[in-house]
């Protein structure tokens, strides 16, 4: 038997060709930011046109076709998703899906810098846990790393989401020589605030102004460092992403690690990520991707959105080709981590 023939409609859910159900979708909502990290974007990005854009209306239907066909999960990226316009509007639909069960979670990825404005909102509909990107706590660096970001105001923000009762999983990307100093300090600053932590190794995604090289920083490296500073013990906790979790004795707290590099984590892979032109990457890692705004635009019926996500999930490979390319400094993938959702 082909390895396509195991990619089919089992009780309403996808299966890729390994046998692995596709539960967990990554929705960019925009490509545009108010930061521009230095490891993500260029300063002077170039914006997609609006009409390249799928519309609230349309993020929401294609959201539902993926609900219908067995999503349980469901996460709102960007570029940073509270920056779209009328973005409430959108989260407050697909909140229907968690008061009907059909979603486990609806959940989004932010850099904290809107959420003292929507966080009462989010909470109020159902989101129950955010994760914040946030690569340091001193003002100094945070400046230096977004370039345009405020630090106040997502520390702010946090604070205001904690608040509202929504559970904050911080993201740091973990980056030598800039933010390799302060890992104990930011555990600490987490697990006081009863706030998971994972660290990020950097990924080669689109063509930045400096070497990444100079920023890698394996997590094998940071795990050996943290065990001498704390009593760290394999957890079995799982959030449906790629982390790996340990509990610090200590705290009693958890801290995760996605290592896309030095430990390929696909082996277990239910997720595709759909940006917000309505293009599917079946993994982040890999060019091939599938046009899902065409169907979406070219009738009211869906039957057509859903051969073409059928087609797209068999080709989902076994695994991503990341690499950083020392010899010629180039990225693995050229498209902006902030065009796929992050």
């Amino acid at each position: 038997m082909r390895s396509s023939d195991h990619t089919s409609l089992q009780g309403g859910s996808l299966i890729d060709p390994f046998a692995r159900k596709i539960d967990y979708l990554r929705l960019s909502v925009t490509d545009r930011c108010d930061f521009r990290c230095v490891y993500c974007m260029a300063e002077n990005m170039h914006f997609l046109p609006k009409a390249e854009i799928l519309t609230l209306e349309e993020l929401d239907r294609l959201a539902t076709v993926f609900v219908d066909l067995g999503i349980r999960r469901l996460r709102l990226t960007g570029g940073e998703p509270l920056v779209r316009k009328g973005i409430m509007t959108l989260v407050t639909a697909l909140a229907r899906h968690l008061e009907s069960g059909a979603l486990d979670e609806l959940t989004l990825t932010t850099n904290g810098s809107q959420l003292t404005r929507f966080a009462p909102e989010l909470a109020k509909v159902g989101v129950k846990r955010i994760n914040v990107s946030l690569d340091t706590l001193q003002e100094d660096r945070f400046r230096a790393i977004t370039r345009w970001g405020r630090f106040q105001q997502v520390m702010d923000g946090i604070e205001t989401a904690l608040c509202h009762g929504i559970k904050i999983k911080l993201n740091v990307v973990a980056l030598k020589g800039v933010n390799d100093d302060e890992y104990d300090e930011m555990i600490r600053f987490c697990h006081q605030r009863a706030m998971d932590i994972t660290f990020i190794e950097t990924m080669p995604m689109g063509e930045i102004d400096e070497d990444r090289t100079d920023r890698y920083l394996p997590l094998s490296y940071i795990k050996a460092q943290l065990a001498q500073s704390w009593r760290l013990e394999p957890s079995p906790h799982r959030t449906g992403g790629p982390a790996s979790y340990m509990t610090v004795g200590e705290t009693g707290g958890r801290i995760g690690f996605i290592t896309p590099l030095s430990h390929n984590f696909c082996e277990s892979c239910n997720r595709v990520r759909v940006t917000c032109t309505g293009t599917m990457y079946m993994c982040l890692g890999q060019e091939d991707a599938a046009d899902l705004r065409a169907p979406l635009r070219a009738s009211e019926s869906n039957e057509a959105i859903i051969a073409a996500l059928h087609q797209a999930i068999a080709r989902k490979p076994k695994g991503h080709d990341f690499i950083i390319d020392r010899e010629h400094n180039r990225p693995s993938i050229g498209r902006h981590m902030s065009v796929t959702g992050g």
